[in-house]
């Protein structure tokens, strides 16, 4: 029987638990389904309006407190007026009721009083027999509540010894009355203020309303901001004259409009740059194509229109891949955090540009120098390594030498491509950072692979510096980048 309660409370109890989550659960699918305005106000008069409550329950209660203690202390002093005027006369007790001891009692409500004197041996000296007596009575006053003629009343029993020549009688005093002034005080000391609080309540609750479309009329404005602005109207919100927290908000929303206008920018840049890129290689590519399927050609004519066909795809092939990286390092991200070394990124490099350096007779090698490790993207510091080596490759007369260095100095990894070609000019050593533009037009190049390496370079928080190379002849580009180091108890973390 004890494990089929055992399971019948514990079925009551979870079945209780689940509309309580039931519950919670619809009061915030409510809450959600109100705007901010209303939720606000919910959450300023539901905490108001609980308490106002319970001031109100305490205020009852104390105001309950004080008409007891006053309706008490006017029985027990109507009950001592009473015992006091008790005297001895001719051997025996004499009861005379002071006018003062009922006048005590006068009040607008209407009140029976009661009252009964007893004497020690149980004798009744004067009042209503019928007034109740408490079971114990002792030195000091008892309070009690009971019934008189089906009326509740309140009454006290006060005792005291009295004494004549040598005898002594104990003498008990009842005194009671019916409720209907303590109720009446109960409702003079509680009710006030109880009005008071709900008045109270209303008022807060007309002024929030106010208060909420005053301080939300900025938040509005910035919605209808928002709202009448065209669809490519990129541009950042105005946040004068706005509150703190909106400010905070608004400075948030700027910066993904920055990032968002900067991501536009750099698309209509990439289109430009395609368009610019492609426009002479598809034009050319069309005329050889056309001139290839003439009529009157011979094979050999035929041939030589689509051999430099070929050539214009490879042309267009080269771009596409060149200013396709160049938009992937613009919007990598900032901070790559994955360890990389950049000796082992230089060998693959060279591993796969080897044959390329063989065929014009160059020189390619390599040296490293301590630990090479950064924070990097394997696939972005490739590729400037590649177009390093590359550009070095295609501008070093055949029979060159082309280096590429890896060496450690102090928090910072250095990647150096050391060539003796021609170089570059000093007035070139910054116009070749810009897009398409060539200091040489004796090689064939699309003007980008500087451009790409000052971008990755950026990201990587590097930077790039162009040199003559060793005796003042050829050309070295040196890249800088912050080391990763291992901080003793610590995660591995970068310098720089």
């Amino acid at each position: 029987m004890e494990a089929i309660d055992n399971d019948r409370f514990d079925t009551a109890a979870r079945r209780s638990a689940g509309v309580t989550v039931i519950l919670r659960r619809g009061c915030l699918r409510a809450m959600l389904h109100l705007d901010l305005r209303m939720r606000l106000m919910a959450w300023l008069l539901v905490p108001l309006a609980t308490f106002i409550l319970v001031t109100g329950w305490t205020s009852y209660d104390s105001a309950q407190h004080t008409a007891e203690l006053i309706q008490d202390s006017t029985l027990l002093s109507s009950a001592r007026t009473i015992i006091e005027d008790i005297d001895w006369v001719d051997g025996g007790l004499a009861v005379s009721i002071p006018p003062a001891a009922l006048e005590l009692f006068e009040s607008a409500y209407q009140d029976q009083v009661f009252y009964k004197v007893v004497s020690g041996h149980d004798k009744l000296l004067s009042g209503n027999p019928d007034l109740p007596t408490p079971r114990q009575v002792g030195t000091q006053p008892v309070f009690f509540d009971a019934t008189l003629e089906q009326t509740p009343i309140r009454a006290v029993a006060f005792s005291r010894e009295l004494y004549d020549s040598g005898k002594a009688e104990r003498v008990l005093v009842i005194v009671g009355k019916t409720q209907a002034s303590r109720h009446g005080l109960l409702a003079d000391l509680w009710r006030p203020q109880l009005i008071r609080e709900c008045l109270m309540l209303a008022f807060v609750a007309v002024l929030i309303p106010l208060g909420l479309a005053v301080e939300l009329r900025p938040l509005t404005k910035l919605r209808d901001d928002v709202a009448g602005r065209q669809a490519l109207q990129i541009e950042t919100i105005h946040a004068e004259r706005l509150p703190r927290e909106l400010r905070l908000i608004v400075d948030a929303i700027n910066q993904c409009i920055s990032q968002l206008k900067l991501h536009a920018v750099r698309q209509r840049q990439f289109i430009a740059d395609a368009a610019h890129q492609l426009r002479t290689p598809l034009a050319l590519l069309d005329a050889q194509i056309q001139y290839a399927l003439r009529a009157d050609r011979d094979e050999e004519k035929a041939w030589d229109a689509l051999l430099g066909a070929r050539r214009s795809t490879e042309k267009m092939k080269n771009a596409t891949a060149q200013l396709l990286l160049l938009a992937q390092a613009e919007s990598a991200p900032r901070r790559a955090r994955s360890r990389t070394d950049v000796a082992a990124v230089v060998a693959s490099v060279l591993e796969e540009l080897i044959i390329a350096a063989q065929r014009r007779d160059i020189d390619l090698g390599a040296e490293f120098d301590g630990d090479s490790v950064v924070a990097g993207n394997r696939e972005l510091l490739g590729a400037l390594v590649s177009n390093l080596v590359d550009n070095a490759i295609r501008y070093t007369q055949q029979g060159g030498t082309v280096t590429a260095v890896v060496r450690r100095e102090g928090a910072a990894v250095v990647l150096q491509v050391v060539d003796d070609g021609p170089g570059i000019a000093a007035k070139d050593s910054v116009l070749v950072f810009e897009r398409f533009y060539r200091a040489s037009t004796s090689t064939e190049g699309t003007g980008l692979g500087l451009p790409i390496v000052r971008e990755i370079a950026r990201l990587h928080g590097g930077d790039i510096d162009l040199a003559p190379g060793p005796d003042g002849t050829g050309l070295s580009v040196t890249v800088r980048f912050p080391a990763w180091i291992r901080e003793e108890g610590h995660d591995e973390t970068i310098v720089g």
